[in-house]
């Protein structure tokens, strides 16, 4: 009976539809949570924080605050009914503080007034003392000083020390990364509305609505039955809204159940930047034993995430920051180390590609190395050591398929980098101020949550009786079209046109026990219960109808928004509707959990993804070395998906993540004052890429019949994170640029973010 349940018939896969939400986006009709019109009484949220990085409250008076115009409710941190400590999987976050100041800007009480500038103004009034101690805030201070918010935890296999005593070449050095701020189009901001009989519904813009429904019950002291979350959208997150989200859902919800009215809590820009953690800092030391044709034998590394003041998600951060310091490149013998390093600033969080990009990025810095010392080009140096197939990372798990050689030769080829390297070194020659470069960089990502638990998901699918398809599962949408792709599984089983499905906001009361939408696992995990949810409908379908038409499985398929049963031919919403009749059920949960996945912390081996997605790409750029000025002047992209679901989504988000990665690596450069107090706290000295600082030649292509030999939904390969990384090849280009300027074999350092300012320290150091 199940024989055509696996058909693959593939008329909704690999198709380019639009963003569902596109139409909507464009004419400013889409929904977001500062959009929902609430009760006219409802409130608004403003936090009073800090002025200090690192100390002790001796006294807060808020009397001018409760007595400021429309301010209706103050609140302290002994006004929180239940647990005050928010720490997403170790304890450090509190809600707000009473006694010990570790950050500038924590949160010390919170104001709800009657309109959202007389609740600015309130915090402003307030008066605290403190006992100010000096903050701890250099990277490398906490290193020395062995400062952490959680053990450090290492990798190992072989034995690196004598695999690096007795190879022929040697190199060591340090690689300073920097952070990266989300700055999301759509802050940090949550609504919290009081229902009946002691129930709470919180509507947020944010990845992660069981976490947060845990948060709001422990907070009030309620269970969680009595939270509803629900997120419809989210106008970006990119990881800031994983646990960076909850706190302001949690106030929200302890003032509305105060007060019985409607809550809106809205970060403004500078307060965002400011309050939520970014993308961790890295310092990386690192010495590496090779042999004359470049193949590394040996490394010891030294990985060092500068956590901020309280754990977060840095223990998981930090080891895929580990898991890819080896890139696409064998290690057969390492040791390396990870610190996870306590700073007086508010606690770093996940990022895109989450302490993925930070140890790749040593990576591609080795290989160029290692070149620059053998005087080579580093695209030889990378065919060297990268992994063939049946080869083991140092965790322990096999590289299979080893796609990156195949991936960087088509690359190579079809861009003319050989070609355009060589006219590079002739242009250099000629031109004494202006210096061009160019790199050619792969990715190898693993996809999976690296804690296990968390590679599951859930889905609740309803058919009405008149053929329409209600869609409704544990991922959330952020902009990067989770939901099309989703709507196109159903579409695909029911060969039914997507117009007939509809699709929902995230809502904890429909789907319990979500995981967060992240680790790039989105359309993986919750894609597959989605598959789930609609075979099962599909068989109590397939018995009915064999019962119903006396038809055999071999003749029974849905086809052209039509089901043809034997010799005859029904629409979808006729026979929707009979089976209606006939009292089948028309709805059905699912569930998926990955398979095979585990890690073994104690042993430092395992397998922690499911699968790895690779890619490649070709940078070139210009550097004035007058100025340190760059334009990126070429991109050519090769990346690998799988067998695409949806070819439009998955380019926009190679396109998006390669930018994003740009910035991280060229201008986003964030900075603190003595004090502590973040100074790039606004889009006037915090830059993000804008369309002038888009490749002037953008080519990014899909590699083509690469089918995923993982068993993911539809064969098709993450999108979500990989990508970004693809931008470690204009680093590396700008490093080239440099290299110039520079004698045969000198070191370039050049910390990132390339800035124009790291760029002139550089070449002053040659």
């Amino acid at each position: 009976m199940n024989s055509h349940l696996n058909k693959p018939s593939r008329q909704k896969m690999g198709k380019p539809y639009k963003h569902d939400s596109a139409k909507l986006h464009v004419t400013g009709e889409a929904h977001y949570v500062d959009d929902i019109v609430l009760p006219a009484e409802h409130l608004h949220v403003a936090v009073g924080v800090s002025t200090i990085s690192c100390g002790v409250i001796e006294s807060i008076d808020l009397t001018a605050v409760k007595e400021a115009d429309g301010v209706v409710d103050v609140i302290v941190a002994s006004d929180i009914p239940g647990k005050h400590d928010i720490g997403a999987v170790f304890p450090g976050d509190l809600l707000l503080t009473d006694d010990r100041i570790e950050y500038h800007g924590q949160p010390i009480f919170a104001v709800a007034a009657r309109d959202h500038l007389s609740a600015r103004r309130a915090v402003k009034l307030a008066k605290i003392r403190y006992q100010e101690e000096t903050p701890l805030l250099d990277l490398q201070e906490a290193i020395d000083q062995k400062i952490y918010v959680r053990p450090p935890h290492g990798l190992s296999c072989g034995d690196a020390a004598k695999a690096i005593q007795d190879a022929l070449h040697t190199i060591s050095g340090t690689l300073e990364i920097g952070g990266q701020d989300h700055l999301y189009l759509e802050g940090q901001i949550s609504v919290a509305i009081p229902e009946e009989d002691k129930q709470i519904r919180i509507i947020s813009s944010n990845q992660n609505p069981t976490e947060t429904q845990l948060l709001v019950a422990e907070v009030l002291g309620w269970e969680m039955a009595d939270v509803t979350v629900k997120t419809r959208r989210m106008g970006g997150a990119f990881g800031g809204k994983e646990t960076q989200a909850a706190p302001w859902a949690c106030i929200s919800a302890i003032f509305a159940v105060r007060t019985g009215k409607a809550v809106k809590c809205r970060l403004s820009r500078e307060d965002d930047m400011r309050l939520t953690g970014k993308r961790h800092p890295f310092k990386h030391d690192y010495t590496v034993g090779f042999d004359e044709t470049g193949k590394i034998l040996g490394v010891k590394y030294q990985i060092a995430g500068d956590c901020g003041y309280s754990p977060d998600l840095s223990d998981a951060i930090v080891d895929r920051a580990l898991f890819h310091c080896d890139n696409a490149y064998y290690l057969p013998n390492a040791e390396i180390n990870g610190l996870r390093c306590k700073t007086n600033k508010v606690s770093n969080t996940a990022f895109r590609g989450f302490g993925g990009p930070q140890g790749m990025l040593l990576a591609e810095l080795v290989i160029d190395e290692i070149a620059r010392y053998l005087d080579k080009d580093p695209l030889e140096i990378r065919r060297v050591n990268f992994y063939k197939e049946g080869e083991k990372t140092p965790y322990g798990q096999v590289v299979e398929p080893a796609q990156v050689p195949q991936i960087v030769e088509q690359l190579a080829k079809q861009a003319d980098y050989l070609k355009r390297r060589q006219g590079i070194e002739e242009f250099n020659q000629a031109s004494p101020v202006i210096k061009r470069g160019i790199a050619l960089t792969p990715v190898k990502f693993g996809i999976s949550f690296t804690v296990t638990h968390l590679n599951q998901a859930g889905a609740l699918v309803h058919i009405y009786h008149d053929g329409t398809i209600h869609l409704n599962h544990g991922g959330t949408e952020m902009g990067q079209g989770l939901m099309i792709k989703l709507a196109q599984i159903v579409a695909e089983e029911f060969q039914i046109d997507l117009d007939r499905i509809r699709i929902t906001a995230t809502q904890t009361d429909k789907v319990p026990n979500t995981s967060p939408t992240a680790a790039s696992s989105g359309t993986d995990i919750n894609g597959m219960a989605v598959l789930n949810a609609v075979r099962r409908i599909k068989r109590r379908l397939e018995v009915f109808a064999y019962q119903r038409y006396q038809a055999t499985p071999e003749e029974f398929e849905y086809r052209d928004n039509k089901v043809h049963i034997a010799h005859e031919e029904i629409d979808f919403s006729e026979f929707i509707k009979e089976a209606y009749l006939a009292r089948v059920s028309l709805s059905a949960t699912g569930h998926y959990k990955t398979p095979k996945i585990h890690y073994d912390r104690k042993k430092s081996q395992g397998i922690p993804f499911f699968y790895f997605a690779n890619g490649a790409a070709i940078t070139e750029v210009a550097v004035d070395t007058l100025t340190g000025e760059i334009k990126v002047l070429r991109t050519d992209i090769l990346h690998d998906v799988g067998d695409s679901i949806n070819p439009a989504i998955d380019i926009g988000q190679i396109e998006g993540g390669y930018i994003q990665g740009l910035g991280w690596l060229t201008s986003e450069d964030l900075k603190w004052d003595k004090a502590g107090r973040l100074s790039s706290a606004n889009p006037a000295t915090y830059k993000i890429p804008t369309a002038h600082d888009i490749p002037e030649i953008f080519n990014v292509e899909l590699l083509e019949n690469a089918p995923n030999v993982a068993n993911t939904i539809f064969r098709s390969k993450a999108v979500g994170e990989p990508p970004l990384m693809l931008a470690i090849s204009a680093w590396s280009a700008i490093r080239h640029a440099i290299s110039a300027k520079a004698q045969k074999g000198q070191k370039i350092e050049l910390k990132a973010p390339a800035t124009p300012e790291n760029i002139m320290q550089a070449i002053k150091k040659l």
